[in-house]
């Protein structure tokens, strides 16, 4: 049963019944699950003015009323795990358990934003004369507006509605309309937690719209966005017109280093799982593989199997490792990608067409031997699509690696410490994992460099963006 969508605004829940909407249908079989309602500028003005009276009182709030609440909402998310993973199943296509995993990974962050909320100091500055006092105080930013995407539609928008709960910021928040229904569930959460209503405010509709006014208006104090690096700059080019704070998590093109003294097969395993995850729709799958040339047919070969073993069908079949892509638009995008590789003297070593006549499916698919210049090297794919090519020393590597303007992941796999230590010193990325995956739990700082973004969601630096820095001194 796919469960029924509303906005949210003001604590009140206005289903597609009060106003326009849009059909959302399963990216699997294209079946219809429900109707979204879309939010009118009048209903954008009401979101804003809610969020700022709620602001009012939320920013003197308690930092143990708002640890209370977010604790509350972690117990809540994981008593509702699988009922909302299996609705992202449905709108989303990934795998149940992937679904699953996503929703109880956010309770983590709701718990770590818990306690670190707790913890948001300020400091005493010692004065050059003693009859003064200096103090440094961090203070809510404001009401944020807020956009999430649909990859991980329950994860990336818990990332900042816990962060702006946490620091006593008010939120409008536009989820995915292509995969709404954890934004939906996150809401009624959040409610049911006892979350004052204004705090948090739940809007959709035609994205550039939305956009375009949240941001414009004189009540949004900060802007947070998770998506493509084109419209991650259109966002803050406007952000940036009228001084508003704005944190970024903009699109990655992941570059993979695996050197010779590598324990190839282990890696070439452990990639293939990776880069299939959520069919390769995730900011930080690696796509772009570098492979020493002694080894470079062994690695080819190994993740090759890895990848055609793996079981392809909708996300709630049992077995089922890799759904469909999101909707046609992205399948094509990504077959565009593979022809123009092979175009250019790539090797279709597997894949390369899409999987049936229902659905969005595409098969898990290798293109080796391309040059750099092929648009799936330079170009982030965003589906089950992998690039491989050789190389021979670490120099070039690095120098092919970092040739990108993306910043955000990279993956090295060697068993030399020298060469870890020197990789993860040269690589111009915000994130870098060596012989294995270590991002997104949220004690660590989750973000990018370079055009993958501004800012970090998750460790210490988590409120950084939703804070403001205020000196005080009195005598």
């Amino acid at each position: 049963m796919y469960t029924p969508l509303f906005a949210c605004i003001d604590g009140k829940f206005l289903s597609a019944d009060q106003r326009d909407g849009q059909d959302v249908r399963d990216p699997a079989t294209g079946a219809l699950l429900g109707r979204l309602p879309w939010t009118t500028a009048a209903d954008l003005d009401a979101a804003l003015a809610a969020a700022q009276r709620a602001f009012e009182r939320w920013r003197d709030s308690s930092p143990v009323e708002r640890s209370a609440i977010l604790r509350r909402a972690a117990d809540l998310t994981r008593e509702r795990a699988e009922e909302i993973g299996r609705a992202i199943t449905l709108d989303n296509g990934k795998p149940l358990a992937d679904a699953v995993a996503e929703v109880i990974n956010g309770a983590e962050f709701l718990d770590w934003h818990a306690e670190e909320c707790r913890r948001i100091y300020g400091r005493v500055v010692p004065a050059r004369d003693p009859s003064i006092r200096q103090l440094v105080t961090r203070e809510p930013v404001g009401v944020c507006a807020a956009f999430s995407p649909w990859n991980f539609p329950f994860g990336q928008a818990i990332k900042k509605v816990a962060a702006a709960v946490g620091a006593g910021c008010a939120m409008v928040l536009k989820g995915p309309e292509e995969s709404p229904s954890a934004v939906v569930a996150l809401a009624r959460i959040m409610h049911d937690a006892g979350l004052p209503p204004g705090v948090l405010n739940i809007v959709w509709g035609a994205p550039a719209e939305v956009s375009r006014h949240l941001i414009q208006s004189p009540i949004v104090r900060k802007l947070s966005f998770t998506g493509s690096v084109p419209v991650g700059k259109q966002l803050a080019a406007m952000a940036g017109a009228h001084m508003k704070r704005m944190s970024m998590e903009l699109g990655g093109h992941a570059p993979v280093l695996v050197f010779a003294d590598a324990d190839v097969e282990q890696a070439a395993d452990a990639l293939a799982n990776r880069k299939l995850r959520n069919a390769g729709q995730t900011c930080i799958s690696p796509s772009r593989f570098y492979v020493q040339a002694s080894v470079y047919d062994r690695f080819v070969s190994r993740f090759t199997q890895a990848v055609e073993a793996v079981k392809v069908g909708h996300g709630l079949d049992d077995g089922v490792q890799m759904g469909p892509l999101i909707h046609d638009r992205r399948l094509n995008a990504v077959h565009d990608l593979v022809e123009d590789a092979v175009g250019q003297g790539g090797e279709l070593v597997t894949g390369g067409r899409r999987l049936g006549d229902a659905g969005h499916f595409y098969a898990p698919t290798i293109v080796a031997g391309l040059p750099d210049s092929a648009r799936l090297m330079t170009e982030e794919p965003f589906g089950p699509v992998a690039a491989i090519v050789p190389f021979t020393g670490f120099d070039e590597a690095v120098a092919r690696a970092n040739s990108l303007p993306y910043g955000l992941a990279a993956y090295v796999f060697t068993g030399a410490l020298k060469t870890a230590n020197a990789a993860a010193r040269a690589l111009e990325a915000g994130m870098v994992n060596i012989n294995h995956f270590g991002m997104a739990f949220p004690e660590l700082p989750f973000g990018g460099i370079k055009d993958s973004g501004i800012g970090s969601e998750g460790g210490t630096e988590t409120f950084d963006s939703y804070l403001v820095i205020k000196m005080i001194t009195e005598m």
